[in-house]
């Protein structure tokens, strides 16, 4: 099946410009780089990434959309040059006669309320019902077409291995795609519940297609609250898993605001606070989401067993500049799931506080074509009790996107 999805998009491309009444093209050069350190040691890296896009009308009722990339990256002193193809699917709309019903088919773009369970792009399709009193959703999608860093799925620690591991053009089949696993999700999602609250639902559910039998579902929920220049959000999520026919629960939640100030420049600064559950006992283990996630530029600490207290400030000071400010502290929930730490050796190894990451970025757009970001930061071991004494973690980057035409 794996070795049949060339063909499937090499038609695909073929046969969509020939139906189509009108399109569009564009290409898209994005490259970023940067130099991570652990006091006076460290690395350079570099991304980039060649996107071609075409898109266009499907008779009086459709659009399509194809992107594509060629990512050429260099981590750790060593070259890789990956194919990948993006966001591509076909919108159809006012479907069965029905001017609110529309469908959408092939490559998608996915993300759960919280953004924290499943985020990316996935293979399937979604049917959308709007109605007068919310929007209604059912998709279905599967995984294991989708190239693995780019679905970032590692739920086992097999998965893990397999998402960390080199792709070999000697075994490219089957060390280039992600896991299998199967995605389910019903959506509800309501712009102004009672003319001021907006609020989205959502019941998903991922099936292992591996055979290593860990099947999960997940109840999430999200409210924001506009007041003014404030916006208030809640949100949680319950999980039910099964691993290996044993039955558990784990569980999220976050809640945060936003303040838009009322200065000459137009700026927001922005609360956020988040909890993941670890393993506490009684039936209740680390929060697992199906897409690894990380939660800062430095650090990256991932969801489960952990919390985090996020402020980050953003102000435009003149149409072309922009800047971001942000402070994130992490304390891990328990001795046992999150382990991308060092503490081995470490005094204090059995403290629950991660410490306090400062990043800032500087964004400058002289044309609408073209942005120019450079970003720096720290990790501060030394506000925390896990391993206070290791040395800071610091990080410098600079990135380029381009829009050819």
């Amino acid at each position: 099946m794996k070795k049949a999805l060339p063909l499937f998009f090499g038609v695909l491309l073929v046969f969509l410009p020939a139906v189509s009444r009108a399109h569009d093209f564009g290409l898209v050069l994005d490259q970023s780089g940067g130099y991570l350190a652990i006091g006076e040691s460290g690395n350079w890296d570099y991304t980039g990434v060649l996107l071609p896009r075409y898109s266009g009308l499907l008779g009086g009722n459709g659009t399509f959309y194809v992107s594509a990339g060629v990512v050429a990256a260099n981590g750790n002193a060593k070259w890789s040059v990956m194919p990948e193809l993006l966001r591509t699917e076909v919108w159809l709309l006012n479907l069965a006669n029905l001017s609110a019903m529309d469908l959408r088919i092939g490559r998608l773009y996915y993300s759960d309320p919280l953004g924290i369970i499943a985020d990316g792009l996935f293979d399937g399709l979604r049917l959308t019902y709007d109605t007068p009193v919310g929007s209604f959703s059912a998709g279905a999608w599967y995984t294991g077409l989708l190239y693995k860093s780019r679905a970032r799925i590692a739920m086992t620690p097999e998965e893990l291995l397999s998402y960390r591991e080199d792709v070999a053009y000697s075994d490219f089949f089957n060390t280039y795609f992600a896991p299998r696993r199967l995605v389910s999700a019903l959506d509800y999602e309501h712009p102004g519940l009672g003319g001021l609250l907006r609020t989205r639902t959502s019941l998903l559910a991922q099936f292992d297609l591996e055979g290593t039998r860990l099947h999960s579902q997940y109840l999430t929920a999200k409210a924001e609250l506009p007041l003014g220049a404030f916006l208030f959000n809640l949100g949680g999520s319950f999980e039910l898993k099964e691993v290996s026919a044993e039955m558990g629960t784990a569980f999220a939640a976050e809640a945060g605001g936003s303040w838009t100030l009322p200065a000459a420049i137009t700026s927001r600064i922005s609360l956020l606070a988040r909890y993941s559950s670890g393993e506490m006992g009684g039936g209740v283990g680390a929060f697992l989401p199906l897409t690894v996630k990380s939660q800062s530029s430095i650090l990256q600490p991932k969801i489960p067993g952990t919390s985090m207290i996020y402020l980050d400030y953003v102000a435009r000071l003149q149409r072309t500049v922009s800047i971001s400010l942000s402070s994130s502290y992490f304390i891990r929930n328990d001795l046992e799931t999150y382990t991308g730490y060092p503490v081995s050796g470490a005094e204090g190894e059995d403290g629950l506080l991660l410490g306090n990451e400062f990043f800032g970025r500087l964004y400058w757009s002289p044309f609408s074509d073209m942005q120019l970001t450079l970003g720096g930061g720290a990790f501060l071991p030394g506000l925390g009790n896990v391993a206070p004494k290791i040395d800071n973690i610091w990080r410098v980057e600079a990135g380029l996107v381009i829009s050819l035409y």
